[in-house]
Order: C-alpha cells, then sequence, then structure tokens
C-alpha cells in the first residue's frame, strides 16, 4: 500500500494496464513528454515509449475518432480530452458513434475505449473548463459515466474501465486531483462498475452525491449529528450511467426521507434522473418529497463568484433541514 493522492492513483492506474496489456494505448493533448496539463500521465512515455504514449493536434473529434476505430480493431484506447468542456467537439464521435456501435453492428464489434477527463469547479479555472456536463451522457444508452471521489476508488474504477468492452466517460474533479490521500494499493485491482458505495452509516437521512460533492455531503452529515443528532447515511455513487437503484432504493427504505447532491446545474440532470427512480422504486417508503441541492440553472460562472455558485456544506445542511421538516 502507498499514499496517493487522486492524480497519482489515475498515473498509477494507466502504469498499471499499460504494463499488462499492450493493447492498451494512451493519447491526447500533451499527454506525451509533458506528461498531461496535471501531471496524470506523467513518466507514461517515457516507459512505454511514443507508439503507445503519444500527443495529438488540439482537435477533440480527432482524438475521439481515432478511439473509436482503434477500439474497433482490437485496441483498448485511454484518450483524454484536456478539459470536459470541451466536450461539445467530440459529441457526434461519443454519442453518435462510440456509444451505438455496439448495437449498430448487432454486436459484431464493441468499442472498448475510455474517454478520460478532468472537470468541476473549486480552481477559479477559465471559462470552459470546469463544468459538469456528465448529464449531457446520463441520457446517452451505450455509455458508462464514472466519477470517482477519492484515490483508491479512482485507480480501482479506472483500471475496470479499461477492461470494459464497451466505452466509458471518466471524469475526474480537479479539486480532488490533490486535496486528499489515501491508502491504495500499487498492485492492480479493481472496483466494480455500476456500483455505488455507502460511505456513511445512517438512519434518519439518505444523502446521494458523486464526485466532489461526496466530501461536501459528509461534512453536512457530520454536522447534522452535531446540531440535531440526526444520523443521515451517504452514498457515493461513482457512477452515474448507469445508477446503482437498488442500493439507492435499500437506503430509503431504511430512512424514508432523501436529499440528492450535485455540482451540475439543477435540471435535467443526474440528480432528476436519481429522484424519477427512487419515485418509481420507493415512493411508498418516502415520508416526503426528494429534494435536490444543487447550482442553478445558469452557464457555469466566472471565476470571481464560482464559490457562491457551487454548493456547500452549509447549502446542503440547508437542504437536510428541509427535508427533514416535510
Amino acid at each position: 500500500m502507498a499514499q496517493m493522492t487522486m492524480v497519482q492513483a489515475v498515473n498509477n492506474a494507466l502504469d498499471v494496464e499499460l504494463g499488462r496489456d499492450k493493447s492498451v494505448l494512451v493519447f491526447g493533448e500533451d499527454v506525451g513528454q509533458n506528461g498531461g496539463v496535471f501531471r496524470a500521465t506523467d513518466g507514461l512515455q517515457a516507459k512505454y515509449g511514443k507508439d503507445r504514449v503519444f500527443d495529438t493536434p488540439l482537435a477533440e473529434s480527432g482524438i475521439i475518432g481515432l478511439a473509436n476505430g482503434l477500439a474497433m480493431q482490437g485496441f483498448r484506447p485511454v484518450a483524454e480530452i484536456q478539459f470536459f468542456g470541451f466536450v461539445f467537439e467530440a459529441m457526434d464521435e461519443i454519442a453518435g458513434q462510440a456509444a451505438r456501435m455496439r448495437f449498430r453492428t448487432n454486436g459484431r464489434y464493441t468499442c472498448p475505449l475510455v474517454v478520460r477527463s478532468p472537470f468541476g469547479g473549486g480552481n477559479k479555472t477559465p471559462e470552459m473548463h470546469a463544468d459538469s456536463l456528465e448529464g449531457l451522457f446520463v441520457q446517452t444508452p451505450g455509455l458508462r459515466v464514472v466519477i470517482p471521489s477519492n484515490p483508491y476508488d479512482a485507480k480501482g474504477l479506472l483500471i475496470s474501465a479499461i477492461r470494459d468492452n464497451d466505452p466509458v466517460i471518466f471524469l475526474e474533479h480537479m479539486k480532488l486531483y490533490r486535496s486528499l490521500r489515501a491508502e491504495v494499493p500499487e498492485e492492480a485491482y479493481t472496483v466494480p462498475l455500476d456500483k455505488a458505495n455507502v460511505v456513511r452509516e445512517g438512519r434518519d437521512l439518505t444523502v446521494i452525491a458523486y464526485g466532489a460533492m461526496v466530501h461536501t455531503a459528509l461534512k453536512a452529515a457530520e454536522e447534522l449529528a452535531k446540531q440535531r443528532g440526526v444520523q443521515a447515511e451517504v452514498i457515493d455513487l461513482r457512477s452515474v450511467n448507469p445508477i446503482d437503484i437498488e442500493t439507492i432504493v435499500t437506503s430509503v427504505k431504511k430512512t424514508h426521507r432523501a436529499v440528492v447532491v450535485q455540482e451540475a446545474q439543477r435540471s435535467a440532470g443526474a440528480a432528476a434522473e436519481i429522484i424519477a427512480q427512487i419515485n418509481e422504486h420507493a415512493i411508498y417508503h418516502l415520508e416526503g418529497p426528494v429534494l435536490r441541492v444543487t447550482p442553478p440553472d445558469t452557464v457555469y460562472p466566472f471565476a470571481q463568484i464560482e464559490d457562491e455558485w457551487i454548493p456547500d456544506s452549509a447549502q446542503v445542511l440547508r437542504g437536510f433541514d428541509k427535508v427533514l421538516s416535510l
């Protein structure tokens, strides 16, 4: 075991899989000699060569188009979009091509690629860098969308994603890259895709979050326990497509109340889908409506006001108070 940050865990996962499987390729803008803008691929080109870890032109559509072709021909490409706000340039390659390939060919071809990308606020980045756009792909059949909240999960989930036979969007929150450390095995291991994790046991309230909002939710849950003696159960989704509704429903049946926390805008995203599924599967176990704690439905703000835009633990705590009063 070693103490790793999340970006170190991502690098270690790529190292493990490049060493294990010669069909794994890593490419994107500046991922080679420079090791990526966050150094997530640092040292990998020197170790595995320019044929397996290489730079691409600044053309997201070309990066993912290349990944699609390679994936269909037996490779396992790991393509990086330098910031997820740039994913619009590759929407057709992801949603119109990779996600449909198994269906389109009646299973003759699969598309085992991983699209890695940093995202998320809290670092005062320029426009188009921090946007939480995972909701675009929650509604895209054929894709997995994975968002780890800690170094251990980041490595295990990334290895699982690379080994999976379908396309995976793998999102890494920038604020988490170096803000926490955890014990991470240095050898290969996997964390199952599509499976949520209960990170805090509770009996009075279910809180569902993913990515950096898991830590915000945990902080609010601890404050709730101190202030009111109310024990909130916090679920880390880990995957927002597909959603592990079984774990969520099991918790809701125990607590009878639920709050969903996300960093993306309010409408039509993962939180909305989670609430819809809770209503479908567990509405008779609820003692009140499921509430969302999210930013407003606006374009992601400029850096000067992003701290007021992103939900913090105080805002989440107010959401808890509201749902407990219903």
